[in-house]
């Protein structure tokens, strides 16, 4: 039999340092789109710890890489024109942007120090400097509801869906050699090249596998998948995955499973990436929007929002583990990982 101290010990050394990668793994931000919140999750005990107010028509979330600050889009279906800042350490708004003449900002990323945005009521993606506190760059797209944004950690390609337009639009940074009348001195200018896959009308929701090979969006519409090649900049497949009313879609982070939102069903569809193959799909409400993946590969947070929670769900039991009150209609979701 160990002595006492032993024993104290052994438990010290097997309940700490699970303990703190979890608490290494940061908090959970979640939008309220009735309530017009944010709330700041405790990812250990589920709990929220506090709620700060934010716009009108909050839509997405995303945290700076020190997960010091986040940011969220209001939206107004393309014709409200702000971003809201928000102080993660005191908890409360830091400051409103204007993204005018960019309207209905929506989807958001951070990369590279800087907030980047879809503008779908200008058919454009933007770009924010917190250093500046001014928008520094901004592109369109001339399609239709320019909506879900994807940034490369390079800062130097970008991904959107256009929903109305049924198709994404491929950003590429790229240096452009002086012409011929130009002067002998002048330099090789930079130039976003845009190339344009169609899809299917309603394609909304998508994301990028770990290792950037291909790009997956699924159909509100037709309830399809596309899939695009990304080194060929083309439609590799499209899959009748019948997902119906679509809203978003996330691979988890070993980039093995693709799961699925309706906001038509509720369901969450969840598929095999390798095989192409659906392998369940989930009752969880009445309409599913936001997915986030936790960090660490073992959840997968969903916001429910026609039934005000965000379901918790097992990544190797793919079954429901929790539910979290985070507001009425909750949307957005992100991870703050404190640095």
């Amino acid at each position: 039999m160990f002595p006492l101290l032993a024993v104290h010990v052994l438990l010290l050394t097997f309940v700490y340092p699970a303990a703190s990668c979890m608490a290494q793994a940061g908090s959970l931000l979640a939008l309220s789109k009735t309530d017009h919140t944010l709330a700041i999750v405790d990812p250990l005990t589920l709990k929220v710890i506090t709620r700060i107010p934010v716009g009108q028509d909050p839509h997405e979330v995303i945290a700076s890489s020190d997960g010091r600050t986040a940011y969220v889009t209001i939206y107004g279906g393309g014709s409200l024109h702000e971003l809201n800042v928000i102080d993660l350490i005191t908890q409360k708004p830091l400051t409103n942007v204007d993204t005018r003449p960019l309207f209905g900002p929506h989807g958001l990323t951070f990369v590279n120090g800087k907030a980047w945005f879809t503008a779908e009521g200008s058919k454009s993606v933007g770009r924010y400097d917190p250093a500046t506190g001014k928008l520094d760059w901004s592109m369109g797209t001339g399609q239709d509801r320019t909506h879900m944004i994807y940034v490369t950690g390079d800062g130097k390609k970008i991904y959107a869906t256009n929903v109305s337009s049924g198709t994404v639009s491929i950003l590429v940074d790229t240096l452009i050699p002086p012409g011929k009348f130009a002067p002998p001195s002048a330099k090789p200018r930079e130039d976003w090249i845009q190339t344009v896959v169609p899809t299917a009308t309603g394609s909304e929701g998508f994301d990028v596998l770990p290792d950037g090979s291909e790009l997956w969006t699924a159909s509100s519409e037709d309830g399809t998948i596309s899939v695009i090649d990304l080194r060929e900049k083309k439609l590799k497949t499209k899959i009748d995955a019948k997902v119906l009313g679509a809203n978003r879609l996330a691979f988890t982070t070993d980039g093995k499973l693709a799961f699925i939102s309706s906001l038509q069903s509720g369901d969450l569809t969840i598929y095999d990436t390798r095989s192409r193959k659906e392998i369940k799909r989930l009752k969880i409400g009445h309409g599913a929007a936001g997915i986030l993946m936790d960090p660490n590969g073992s959840r997968a947070f969903v916001a429910c929002t026609a039934d005000n929670y965000v379901i918790v769900v097992d990544i190797k039991t793919l079954e429901v583990t929790g539910h979290i009150d985070v507001g009425g209609g909750p949307d957005g979701l992100a991870w703050a990982v404190r640095h």
